[in-house]
């Protein structure tokens, strides 16, 4: 058996062991959006550190742990603070909660993130719907041999986000009197922040905003057939372009302002998944 596919294994029957529930819906929370998930009906917490070989978040104000409960009727698994690439961890473990989560039997993956805006006209706080990505400068978590029990060799990429979530998110946007920007997101490694020169270049290949997360996730997930949908929190202005030197403080407090339209906006749209997670 691989070895990736057997630590999964693994850390899917630790979950088990502590904790009987079936999420629907699988909902990654990036920066300032933390609180989400103590304000959902919550039917159990777990620890990362509980779970055997589960890589262990140590950026600072993220929990580190799973919330499993129910946003309306939709029965959810929540991360309250994500494993980035950066952190020293393999790209396997990276996307080993995404996995995990789909073992659990989640089949939508909502991701979202605090990321630096590129696309001109983009301001602090704006929400930006996730429509495509750029991956290709991490590597992939599909390296290595592949694992039939996920997914194929050469899984297509040509709609990694699905087009119907998207519009329940937008439909849920406009009913919500939210603004909702739409573009395409890169990741990059991390930890630093980008040089002006490295956002020109991003800019030039058609990235609309920049982060540290997210792209590899959603590959992950697109390999195991998982429904995906993905909105950023336009935090900041990326470097060459924000005329001051970029702090995660700022990033921080930028997301904290916005997240109760945007805790609003999550809310809304997983209620409007149910018909979805039905088929």
């Amino acid at each position: 058996m691989n070895e990736v596919y057997e630590k999964v294994v693994r850390c899917y029957e630790s979950v088990k062991a502590k904790v009987d529930f079936k999420p629907e819906v699988a909902l990654i929370l990036g920066s300032g959006l933390g609180d989400f998930a103590d304000e959902i009906e919550v039917v159990a917490t777990l620890d990362y550190k509980e779970i055997e070989g589960f890589p262990v978040s140590t950026v600072p104000l993220h929990k580190g742990r799973f919330v499993f409960g129910y946003v309306g009727k939709v029965p959810v698994v929540i991360m309250q603070g994500r494993v980035h690439y950066y952190e020293g961890y393999s790209m396997t473990d990276v996307v080993l909660p995404t996995r995990l989560m789909r073992m659990m039997g989640a089949k939508i993956l909502f991701l979202t993130n605090a990321s630096g805006g590129i696309k001109q006209g983009f301001h602090c706080g704006d929400f930006m719907l996730i429509k495509d990505q750029i991956s290709c400068f991490v590597p992939s978590p599909l390296i290595g041999p592949n694992i039939e029990e996920f997914g194929t060799r050469f899984p297509d990429m040509s709609h990694i986000y699905d087009e119907d979530l998207q519009m329940i998110v937008k439909k849920t946007a406009y009913n919500l009197g939210i603004p909702l920007k739409e573009g395409v997101y890169i990741q990059l490694t991390g930890p630093c922040y980008e040089s002006p020169a490295e956002i020109n270049m991003c800019r030039v290949l058609g990235a609309d905003a920049v982060g540290m997360s997210t792209a590899c996730e959603a590959l992950a997930a697109n390999h195991m057939g998982m429904k995906i949908v993905g909105v950023s929190c336009i935090s900041n202005l990326a470097a060459g372009i924000a005329p001051k030197p970029l702090t995660h403080q700022e990033i921080t407090e930028t997301a904290d302002a916005v997240a109760p339209q945007f805790k609003q906006l999550l809310s809304e749209s997983i209620q409007a998944f149910a018909g979805i997670t039905e088929n």
